[in-house]
């Protein structure tokens, strides 16, 4: 059995992400994602970690996927979506696991990259 056979999804982000403009719209997709059984983050207004606009996420679990991201994808209003998966590899989930609705944002992936302990470089 390989290592990625081993990987197990305890649950999803969705990123929406955001402008001045299309903040309407992304609170109507927010009211929209209400009736599933998914959190709701808070709103972040300006880029945060590796996130290069505005945006808030949305968690689900495995069982809620077919629904929330088929959802999604029809009622996006034309929103850029990042869509990964959480297995405890934050750069991997965000970067080779993950699927965008919309345009593919460029993500700042230094800050998921692992700390290590020494300082060498």
């Amino acid at each position: 059995m390989m290592k990625e056979d081993t990987i197990e999804i305890v649950g999803f982000h969705a990123h929406i992400y955001f402008d001045t403009a299309s903040r309407d719209a992304a609170a109507r997709v927010r009211e929209g994602l209400a009736r599933f059984e998914v959190q709701l983050g808070r709103w972040h207004d300006k880029p945060i970690g590796p996130h290069p606009q505005a945006m808030y996420q949305v968690a689900f679990l495995p069982p809620q996927f077919g629904n929330v991201v088929p959802w999604l994808m029809l009622h996006r209003e034309g929103l850029d979506i990042l869509v990964h998966p959480e297995t405890g590899d934050d750069l991997a989930d965000h970067t080779l696991h993950s699927l965008w609705l919309g345009e593919k944002l460029e993500l700042n992936v230094e800050v998921l990259r692992p700390r290590t302990a020494s300082t060498s470089g």
